[in-house]
């Protein structure tokens, strides 16, 4: 959208406003729309498209244009793309709601709060964030898959069909039973597995005359001998928005520890939060927190996290992640691993073994938060099911993250299984999911949102409070925004926004710099997106 800087400023984010006004009446606070929106007379929550930043940008194409979504999301389609949902408003809405919550409970313990401040370009930005350390990692040695197409894929009886495998094992038994080669399967794992860190994922078209010979029934028996799981992709999404988590109080709170700290790292500061959770949605959650001055510590298994290792790498500096403790030390670290895992310290335990239960027991004992997205089947056997945690650490938030039902544990089949999908598809083509991981990221972000609700709760009411969401949530949730506004609508608006094609350069693009820190080795990093007031 083309215009000058006084009409831009004048026009107010619709849908990014409705998300948060909407999650901070679902918490019970009370709303009054104007410039700002005014909550119970303590606090203003102000949203803009560009914030700080020096972007012209006045409409959710224009952010996406601008910012690397179009970019990103069109990978698979050989061109930036319009992503057919307001999925940069909606990540500015729950942010705006995540951090007025955060400014409103710093509040209670005497805080000077008075204002927080989000955008549209800066969610936008922090939604790529893994894609964006990526881009500007040093180490670009690794060729990464890259090219057009990829799932989903269509049985004999034209049921269009995502599948997920999690393990290189499944994946060959599964194609092999189909008659695919060894070789061929072989060459289409990398692109298959790497599509949640590159956008892309384009696979041999042996597999997918594969699947066009065989009914969906037989599909479905042959993933199941082989642990391969198949979502069928919904026509259109059948639930509509609705609140993301749920909450529910537990028993009396014991003494509240961060009545002890400041502020002076953010509205959470003195929150310790320990995180069990891998890949996207989790880290997401425990990445905001820390953002918002929380003590986030990651428990992974000895010898640290794999996904530490996949290339891109960076050079880990100061409060970055680590090996085995909060400073990076001069670490190599993946650098999508970083960007979603930055400020967090670690523990490193075999949950497995009773020593490393152990260990994460005491570390429990001084934590306000159980931050978690272990399979609800597991939880129980390791000791870390909600009325164990209770027992450990009374007015404990226990937070716990999923996909939102069977099959459905990571993001495309998720996108899949809500009629997302069937949302984003250009004109003229079936319902496919985006390759831009907006469920995992959209899913971290409302999880972050629900606990710090869950925390704000528990101040309110002396009671601890569990709070469950998932990825199916936030799909849901940015199906129900959809086109609200009347979507994102075509690149670049009416083409007075440049519409981005590199991540290096938008990177470095001075326009943007107030959203962006560096490595020492020049690596991105999205900064914390608010701005807070006294």
């Amino acid at each position: 959208m083309s215009g000058g800087p006084g009409l831009l400023a004048a026009l107010r984010p619709v849908v990014a406003r409705e998300v948060a006004a909407g999650l901070l009446r679902g918490c019970g606070v009370g709303v009054v729309e104007g410039e700002l929106l005014e909550l119970g007379g303590e606090l203003g929550c102000r949203i803009s498209w560009a914030g700080p930043l020096g972007l012209a940008v006045g409409s959710e194409a224009d952010v996406q244009a601008a910012c690397g979504v179009m970019h990103v999301h069109g990978r698979r389609y050989g061109a930036p793309t319009p992503l057919r949902v307001d999925f940069a408003s909606v990540a500015a809405g729950v942010l705006a709601a995540t951090g007025a919550l955060a400014a409103l409970r710093a509040r209670r313990f005497g805080a000077a709060y008075r204002e927080v401040g989000v955008s549209v370009a800066q969610a936008a930005l922090f939604g790529l964030a893994q894609y964006l350390a990526a881009a500007t990692a040093p180490d670009q040695e690794c060729a990464e898959p890259s090219g057009s197409g990829g799932p989903p894929f269509v049985a004999a009886d034209g049921v269009r069909f995502e599948l997920e495998a999690l393990a290189a094992d499944g994946w060959l038994r599964f194609w092999s039973e189909l008659g695919v080669g060894r070789r061929v399967v072989g060459r289409a794992w990398l692109p298959f597995q790497a599509r949640y860190g590159t956008a892309s994922c384009p696979l041999p078209e042996e597999l997918f005359a594969a699947t066009r010979a065989v009914g969906y029934g037989r599909l479905v028996r042959v993933a199941a001998e082989c642990g391969v799981e198949l979502t069928v992709v919904a026509a259109r999404p059948a639930v509509l928005g609705g609140m993301p988590w749920r909450l529910r109080a537990g028993g009396v709170a014991g003494a509240i520890r961060e009545h002890e700290f400041g502020f002076g790292m953010g509205p959470l500061g003195g929150v310790r939060v320990v995180e069990i959770a891998r890949r996207v949605q989790g880290p997401v959650a425990g990445r905001v927190l820390a953002l918002l001055g929380a003590e986030v510590v990651r428990v992974e298994p000895v010898g640290g996290d794999p996904l530490r290792g996949v290339p891109p790498m960076t050079v880990a500096g100061g409060g970055g992640v680590a090996g085995g403790g909060v400073a990076g030390g001069g670490v190599a670290v993946s650098a999508r691993f970083a960007a979603l895992n930055r400020g967090k310290g670690v523990l490193e335990a075999d949950l497995r073994s009773a020593e490393g239960r152990s260990a994460v027991r005491e570390l429990l004992r001084g934590s306000d938060v159980l931050l978690h997205s272990l399979a609800p089947a597991k939880v129980a056997g390791l000791g870390l099911d909600a009325t164990a945690v209770a027992a450990l650490r009374p007015g404990l938030v226990y937070a716990q993250a999923s996909g939102g039902g069977p099959g459905l544990s990571t993001d495309y089949p998720v996108q899949a299984h809500s009629g997302l999908a069937a949302l984003l598809a250009p004109d003229g083509l079936p319902p496919r999911p985006t390759l831009l991981t907006v469920c995992d990221v959209l899913g971290g972000l409302v999880c972050a949102a629900g606990t710090v609700a869950a925390l704000e709760a528990r101040e309110r009411t002396g009671r601890a409070q569990h709070v469950e969401s998932s990825l199916l949530s936030a799909a849901r949730l940015l199906c129900g925004a959809a086109n609200r506004a009347g979507g994102p609508g075509g690149a670049g608006g009416d083409g007075g926004v440049a519409v981005c094609t590199d991540l290096a350069v938008l990177a470095r693009d001075p326009r943007v710099a107030a959203a962006l820190e560096f490595g020492a080795d020049g690596c991105a990093f999205v900064r914390a997106p608010w701005e807070f007031g006294t």
